[in-house]
């Protein structure tokens, strides 16, 4: 994508954006969000469409392929006063926003899922999460980023959510890799995840 120098600019077909304007998302038709994003791409929008490996049965073979973390969702910069152009985008549906108006996506939310894929750890899709503790990874090609710490099968997984869609992915980490970020709080009786005390948990 080719990016102007904090000026917001049409040519011709191509769009030119500066990097600095606003992650939103988009909702996409069922199974369209690869060809939504390659299409964006092509008119020259920042898009990110994050994606995980999971295998899938055949009758014949189990494959491995690449399927959206988020599925029916994307995520593009762009100018809000300028989005008719991506309302007519072939398969998108809608911007996410509250009353017509859209909303942006934490800057934040949206480094630590890019941070994520970029790494090639494995990870996978969560339910998301309205609360409990943070934690931060201390080492490792996470090291910075920040989620809650939940125990899954004896193991333990760090979730990072993308609020405004209400979704989550998560991670599998070394409970020994993270630090507290916010005070640990009460459990209440009703909690089903278990961890050791030292550990926070939702």
């Amino acid at each position: 994508m080719n990016q102007a120098d904090g000026v917001s600019s049409t040519c011709g077909n191509e769009v030119t954006y500066d990097s600095r304007l606003p992650w939103f998302a988009l909702q996409v038709r069922s199974r369209h969000e690869a060809y939504v994003a390659d299409w964006l791409r092509g008119k020259g929008y920042e898009g990110f469409l994050p994606q995980y490996k999971c295998r899938k049965r055949w009758s014949d073979r189990v494959k491995e392929v690449e399927t959206p973390l988020f599925p029916g969702y994307l995520f593009c910069r762009f100018d809000p006063q300028n989005r008719l152009p991506i309302l007519k985008t072939p398969g998108v549906i809608q911007i996410i926003g509250c009353n017509r108006s859209p909303v942006p996506v934490d800057e934040a939310e949206i480094s630590a899922i890019q941070t994520l894929v970029a790494s090639g750890i494995p990870n996978a899709p969560w339910p998301f999460l309205h609360t409990g503790d943070g934690v931060q990874i201390q080492r490792g090609p996470l090291r910075g980023l920040q989620g809650i710490l939940v125990g899954f099968k004896g193991n333990y997984r760090l979730v990072l959510s993308v609020t405004l869609l209400q979704r989550s992915v998560a991670v599998e980490i070394d409970s020994g890799f993270v630090t507290a970020v916010h005070p640990a709080r009460p459990r209440l009786a009703s909690t089903s995840l278990q961890l050791r005390p030292a550990q926070l948990a939702v």
